[in-house]
C-alpha cells in the first residue's frame, strides 16, 4: 500500500502555541529558553557539548541487558545497547507513558521520529553513533488517561482497583477482556494479525504494564534498533540520588524555576508552575506528592512522615521509592542517558523550555528540543470528496463553520454578502450625523446609536441569508461536517484519539512503513498521508 504525502508548515495549522511557533521560527524571546536551535547546526553543538557531561555507561548497559533478558534477541537492539558503552555514542530520546494497547497514534509517531532522526544523524555526522531510545514514563499515575483507548469512536477504559504507578500495575482479567475488543475489531479487518498477536503475547495476566509495554514495543520496533528503557529502576535512580537529595533539602528546582516563569509569562503561556518539592513517593500502591511542613516531610494522603534525616536515609536505601515529577523528570532522563535530542509534543516542549536553568543548577546537559512529527491519514475516497468540494488540503485545519461559509459563498448563485450595504449605511449615518450636530451637538451620539443598531440588524440579516442558502446546499454542508468529524474525531487531532488498530487493521504494517517513509527528522511540518485506494 502506498500513501501520497502533503506537508504543511506547523505554523499554518493553528495547532501550536505561540511559544512553540516562535521557537521553531527562532522569533521573539523563545530562543532564550533553550540551549540550541532546532536544526542540524544545533545538534552538532549539542554533540560537542554533551562530551563534557559523562554518564555511567556501564551501569546503563547492565540495566538494559537485565530489562531485555526475557525478550527475544534483536541484533540491532543488541548492537545499539553495546554501542552505549562507547563515549562517542549518543541517544535521540522520546518519552511517553505506557498507554495500554499503544493508546493514541502519536505513541507510534514519537517512536518512529526517534528512529528516523537517529539514522539521519548517522549519515550527517558519521564519526559518532546514535541510538533511538523510548523512555517509558511508567511512573505516571493517571489511569484515566493511560488506561484507556478509543476504538471505532468508542472509549474503552481499563476498570481496575489497582493504584499507584501505572508501570507497576499488573495485567488482570479486566485488561485481558479489553484486549478481546481489539481481537473482535480486527476479526473483520483485512490486515493486522501479526500486530495483534504481539499485543496478545505481551499482555499476559500477571505481568506488569512495564513488562507488557516493553514486550510489544520491542516486538514492533526492535527490528529498527529502538532501545526501550524503564527508568523505574533502583540502580538507575541511584545515579540521581544527589539531585533528589538536593531537592529534598533545599527545594532548589522551584527557586531556580521562578525567574524563568516570570520571564516567560511576559510573552507566553506558562505550561507548569511546579511545586516546592518536585518529587513523589513511590511505595507499594502509593504514588503521592512529598510536602515539607514545619520540618516534617509528609506524603500527601498517606500516613508516611519523615524527618529530614529519615527521608535522606530512605532515599539512599531505596532510591526506587522516589519519583521525579514533570520538573525533574527530564533531568533524570538526561542524567542516565547520553542524550543530544529530545523529541516531544508541543506541550512537552513548552514545559521543557521552562527548565534550562534547572538543568544548569545541577550540572546536567540540556538537549536540543525537537517537536515530534504529526500525521493526518486520509483514505482516497475522503480525499477525493474533499477536493470535489473545492478545498485544498491545507483547508482541513480551518474551523468547520468557516469552511461551510466559504463553500456556500463560493457556490451560491446569489450575492450573500451585505458588506456593501453596511458600508453604505455607515456613510449615510455619517452624513445624517453631520447634519444633525449642526442643529444640536447632543444629537450626534443619538445618531451614532441609531447607526450601530441598524448595522447590527443588517449583520443579523446577513446571517439569516447565509443560513437560508445553507439549507439549499445541505448535502455539501453535511459532507464537510462528515469529513471534518472523520479526520478530527471529537474535534481533536486524529493522532490524539485513534488507536493504531484502525489503521493497521486496514493496511497492515505498511501503514507503519508509510509513517517511517514520510517521517521528518529536523524539518517542521505537518504531514498528510492519502492512501492510493
Amino acid at each position: 500500500m502506498k500513501f501520497n504525502a502533503t506537508k504543511i508548515p506547523y505554523q499554518t495549522t493553528g495547532l501550536f502555541s505561540q511559544l512553540v511557533r516562535d521557537y521553531l521560527d527562532a522569533k521573539g524571546t523563545a530562543s532564550e529558553f533553550v540551549a540550541y536551535a532546532a536544526n542540524f547546526e544545533g545538534v552538532q553543538k549539542a554533540i560537542n557539548a554533551r562530551k563534557n557531561f559523562p554518564i555511567n555507561r556501564t551501569l546503563l548497559v547492565d540495566v538494559l541487558k537485565e530489562q531485555y533478558a526475557h525478550l527475544p534477541s534483536s541484533p540491532l537492539v543488541d548492537q545499539n545497547i553495546a554501542l552505549l558503552l562507547q563515549d562517542n555514542t549518543f541517544v535521540v530520546t522520546t518519552a511517553h507513558q505506557p498507554n495500554i494497547f499503544t493508546g493514541p497514534l502519536y505513541f507510534f509517531y514519537k517512536i518512529i521520529h526517534a528512529i528516523q532522526l537517529a539514522a539521519d544523524l548517522k549519515k550527517r555526522f558519521p564519526e559518532n553513533n546514535y541510538v533511538p531510545v523510548y523512555y517509558m514514563g511508567s511512573e505516571d499515575a493517571d489511569i484515566d488517561e493511560v488506561g484507556s483507548f478509543y476504538l471505532g469512536g468508542d472509549k474503552l477504559q481499563w476498570e481496575t482497583k489497582q493504584t499507584g504507578a501505572i508501570g507497576r500495575m499488573k495485567v488482570d482479567d479486566a485488561l485481558v477482556n479489553l484486549l478481546k475488543n481489539i481481537e473482535g475489531y480486527w476479526a473483520v479487518k483485512p490486515e493486522g494479525k501479526e500486530a495483534l498477536a504481539a499485543l496478545g503475547d505481551a499482555y499476559k495476566k500477571g505481568v506488569t504494564i512495564n513488562e507488557a509495554t516493553l514486550s510489544f514495543v520491542h516486538s514492533y520496533f526492535g527490528q529498527y534498533g529502538l532501545v526501550v528503557i524503564q527508568p523505574d529502576d533502583a540502580k538507575l535512580k541511584s545515579c540521581f540520588v544527589s539531585v533528589m537529595e538536593k531537592e529534598l533539602t533545599t527545594q532548589f528546582s522551584n527557586k531556580v524555576l521562578q525567574p524563568t516563569i516570570e520571564k516567560l509569562r511576559k510573552q507566553y503561556h506558562v505550561q507548569t508552575e511546579g511545586r516546592a518539592i518536585n518529587l513523589f513517593y513511590l511505595k507499594d500502591n502509593t504514588r503521592a506528592r512529598i510536602e515539607l511542613n514545619n520540618g516534617l516531610y509528609s506524603v500527601v494522603d498517606t500516613d508516611f512522615n519523615f524527618t529530614q534525616e529519615e527521608i535522606i536515609a530512605e532515599l539512599h536505601a531505596h532510591p526506587e521509592r522516589f519519583s521525579p515529577n514533570v520538573i525533574l523528570r527530564g533531568i533524570y532522563q538526561e542524567t542516565i542517558l547520553p542524550g543530544i535530542v529530545f523529541i516531544g509534543g508541543g506541550g512537552e516542549l513548552a514545559y521543557w523550555m521552562e527548565l534550562k536553568e534547572v538543568f544548569g543548577a545541577v550540572g546536567v546537559h540540556y538537549p536540543v528540543l525537537q517537536l515530534r512529527n504529526s500525521f493526518l491519514f486520509m483514505k482516497e475516497k475522503i480525499a477525493k470528496q474533499w477536493a470535489d468540494l473545492g478545498f485544498k488540503t491545507a483547508d482541513l485545519f480551518s474551523p468547520s463553520l468557516d469552511l461551510e461559509v466559504a463553500y456556500v459563498k463560493a457556490n451560491s448563485k446569489h450575492n450573500l454578502s451585505l458588506a456593501d450595504s453596511i458600508d453604505a449605511v455607515k456613510t449615510l449615518y455619517q452624513q445624517i450625523q453631520n447634519q444633525a450636530i449642526k442643529v444640536d451637538a447632543t444629537l450626534g451620539d443619538h445618531t451614532m446609536n441609531l447607526s450601530v443598531q441598524s448595522i447590527k440588524k443588517l449583520v443579523e440579516l446577513e446571517k439569516k441569508i447565509l443560513k437560508a442558502e445553507k439549507k439549499k446546499q445541505v448535502v455539501s454542508i453535511e459532507r464537510i461536517q462528515h469529513i471534518k468529524n472523520e479526520l478530527f474525531p471529537q474535534s481533536s487531532l486524529q493522532e490524539r484519539v485513534d488507536n493504531m488498530a484502525e489503521w493497521v487493521g486496514d493496511y497492515g504494517w505498511s501503514w507503519v512503513e508509510a509513517v517511517m517513509q514520510h517521517s521528518n527528522t529536523m524539518e517542521h511540518s505537518f504531514t498528510i498521508l492519502i492512501s492510493e485506494k
